[in-house]
C-alpha cells in the first residue's frame, strides 16, 4: 500500500468520524446541550462547548481533506481525540454521574468500548502525523 493511499484512508476515516459526530450533535442539539450541562466537569463551559465542539470537528474534517492542511488536521485530531479519551477516563474514575453527550451510534457503546474506540482513532491520528511529510503535501 502506498504512503499516499494510507494517508488518504486515515484521513477519510477521521473525516467520517468527525462529520458523523458533529452532525449527530447538531441534529440532536437539545439533548446534546442538556447532557453537556449535566456533566460535572464542564457544566460552566457547556454553553461554549455545545457550539465549539461540533464546529471544531467540522473544521478538523475540512483540514484533513486537503494535503496542504492535512498535517494540522492530524495533529488536531490527535489532540481532540486524546482530550475526549482523557475526559472519559476521568469521568469513569471521578464522577458519580456520567451523562453521554456522544452522538449517533456512539452513544450506544459502553464506556469501556468508547474508550477503546477513541484510543484506536488516537492511534490512527498518530500514524497520520508520523507519516505526513512536514515539508510538502502528500501527493
Amino acid at each position: 500500500m502506498s504512503r499516499k493511499l494510507l494517508l488518504d484512508i486515515l484521513s477519510a476515516l477521521l473525516v467520517f468520524l468527525f462529520i458523523y459526530t458533529s452532525v449527530s450533535k447538531l441534529l440532536d442539539y437539545d439533548t446534546f446541550r442538556r447532557q453537556l450541562g449535566q456533566s460535572p466537569f464542564i457544566t460552566l463551559y457547556a454553553p461554549v462547548i455545545v457550539w465549539a465542539l461540533p464546529i471544531g470537528e467540522i473544521i478538523i474534517a475540512g483540514l484533513l481533506l486537503y494535503p496542504g492542511t492535512r498535517l494540522i488536521g492530524f495533529y488536531l485530531s490527535f489532540f481532540l481525540l486524546s482530550l475526549f479519551t482523557f475526559y472519559l477516563v476521568a469521568m469513569l474514575r471521578l464522577s458519580y454521574f456520567i451523562p453521554c453527550s456522544c452522538g449517533g451510534v456512539l452513544q450506544h457503546l459502553s464506556w469501556n468500548a468508547h474508550i477503546v474506540f477513541n484510543i484506536v482513532f488516537v492511534i490512527l491520528s498518530t500514524i497520520g502525523v508520523l507519516m505526513q511529510d512536514r515539508h510538502t503535501p502528500a501527493r
